[in-house]
C-alpha cells in the first residue's frame, strides 16, 4: 500500500509500497524516525486513512471497502482497540464508566455491561479504583483503564501508539508485561514505539524510514535482542540502511 498526502505546493509520500503480514496472535513493534509513516500505517489499518494505492487484506480477505462510511466506523467499532500515550480517558467519568463506554456505544444490555466491566477491572487489577476519576489515578493506573476500555469489546486487533511514552520505568514494565499476557492469550497487537527496550517485548520488529519498511527483526527473547534492535535503529536514524 502507498499513501500520498497532497499539500498546497507539493506531495508528501507518507507510505511507499508497504508490504507486510501481521499474523493473528502476534505482537509486532513498529519503530522508526518521526515522520516515517508509523502512525499512517495504524490509521490505514483502522480505516481512518484510505490508501492512495494498493490493497489491504484483513482476516484473509480484500478489505478496501472498509474506508467508506458508515463501513469505516462500524469496522473500527467491531475490530479495533486503541491505546494511546496520553490515555484519552474522559475526565468526568469514573473508571468503570470509562471502561464501559465502548459497550454503551454498541447498545449492549446494561446487565452484560456490568458483568464485562467487572471482569476487566479484575483482570487488570484496578477494581479498587472503579469509582475513581482519572485525575485521582497514577499514570500506570490510567493506562490500565485505557487498556481495559480498548479490549472490553474483544477486538481482533489492538493498536498501541507509544503506550508507555508517558510512564516511568517500573510502570512501563508492568504495562508491557500486561500486553505480553494479552498477546499470549491470542490478542493481535501492533505497537508503535521509539524505545528499543519496549520493542524487545514484541515477537517481531518492523523498522520504518521515509515511508518504507527498511528492516525487520525477530526477537529471540534473549539479552541480545536489545543490542540488535538498538543497532538497527541507530543505522536507520543515521540514514545508513
Amino acid at each position: 500500500m502507498s499513501k500520498v498526502f497532497k499539500q498546497k505546493e507539493h506531495l508528501v509520500n507518507a507510505l511507499t509500497n508497504i508490504h507486510c503480514t501481521i499474523y493473528q496472535g502476534e505482537m509486532v513493534a513498529i519503530m522508526g524516525t518521526s515522520g516515517s509513516g508509523k502512525s499512517t500505517l495504524l490509521n490505514m489499518i483502522s480505516a481512518i486513512d484510505e490508501p492512495t494505492s494498493g490493497t489491504i487484506f484483513l482476516f484473509g480477505k480484500e478489505a478496501n471497502s472498509i474506508y467508506k462510511e458508515p463501513k469505516a466506523s462500524n469496522f473500527r467499532k467491531e475490530n479495533i482497540g486503541f491505546i494511546f500515550q496520553s490515555f484519552h480517558l474522559l475526565k468526568d467519568l469514573t473508571v468503570e464508566d470509562n471502561i464501559a463506554l465502548p459497550l454503551i456505544l454498541q447498545d449492549i444490555p446494561s446487565k452484560d455491561i456490568e458483568k464485562r466491566v467487572h471482569e476487566m477491572l479484575e483482570q487488570l487489577g484496578i477494581a479498587n479504583w472503579r469509582k475513581h476519576r482519572p485525575h485521582e489515578l497514577s499514570g500506570g493506573q490510567q493506562q490500565r483503564v485505557a487498556i481495559a476500555r480498548a479490549i472490553i469489546t474483544k477486538p481482533p486487533i489492538l493498536l498501541a501508539d507509544e503506550p508507555t511514552g508517558a510512564l516511568d520505568v517500573k510502570t512501563t514494565d508492568e504495562i508491557l508485561q500486561l500486553l505480553v499476557e494479552l498477546q499470549q492469550n491470542g490478542q493481535t497487537i501492533l505497537l508503535v514505539t521509539h524505545d528499543p527496550y519496549v520493542a524487545t517485548f514484541a515477537n517481531r520488529v518492523l523498522f520504518f524510514h521515509d515511508g518504507s519498511i527498511v528492516d525487520s527483526y525477530q526477537n529471540e527473547k534473549t539479552d541480545a535482542d536489545l543490542d540488535t534492535i538498538l543497532a538497527k535503529f541507530k543505522t536507520i536514524t543515521r540514514g545508513e540502511q
